[in-house]
């Protein structure tokens, strides 16, 4: 079993004992969320840590959109719970990298890959994916390569 998994376990059992429902609930969702993924396709299999903060990385970006859209709806409690929910998780996840470091990350990508203009963004983002591996967002990463790319 991964690590992450245990810590997740291991954390469960202490909110169950200290009484605290919001990280009760949030690890429970987020347990089930990583067995259904263990148990996804034609084999079940143990999930590695990356997987798990892949997994992890996909509720906290489900918890925040649905925190805006209840938001939007003039919902503001259900709103907050959903970012209480989003902050649990966020604590399992890596740190998130700050602008300067992703764009040096771009930056040295661009080079190593000689790419340039807006065509080549696939190739840079090919290139830049694995070495930010769950520590930006999708989005985030895409704007800093189409203005890295445009400048060029």
């Amino acid at each position: 079993m991964s690590a992450l998994k245990d810590k997740l376990k291991a954390d469960l059992t202490a909110s169950l004992k200290s009484r605290d429902e919001l990280r009760l609930r949030t690890i429970r969702m987020a347990l089930a969320a990583v067995n259904v993924e263990e148990v996804a396709g034609k084999q079940a299999r143990e999930l590695t840590d990356d997987e798990v903060i892949k997994v992890l990385t996909k509720e906290a970006k489900k918890r925040k959109e649905a925190a805006e859209a209840f938001g939007n709806a003039g919902r503001a409690t259900q709103a907050q719970a959903e970012l209480d929910e989003q902050a649990v998780l966020e604590e399992y996840l890596p740190a998130q990298l700050s602008d300067e470091e992703l764009g040096a990350i771009v930056d040295a990508a661009v080079a190593e890959t000689g790419a340039a203009g807006p065509q080549a963004m696939g190739q840079v983002m090919k290139a830049v994916n694995p070495k930010i591996a769950g520590r930006a967002e999708g989005g985030r990463v895409a704007a800093i390569v189409r203005a890295r790319l445009a400048a060029k």
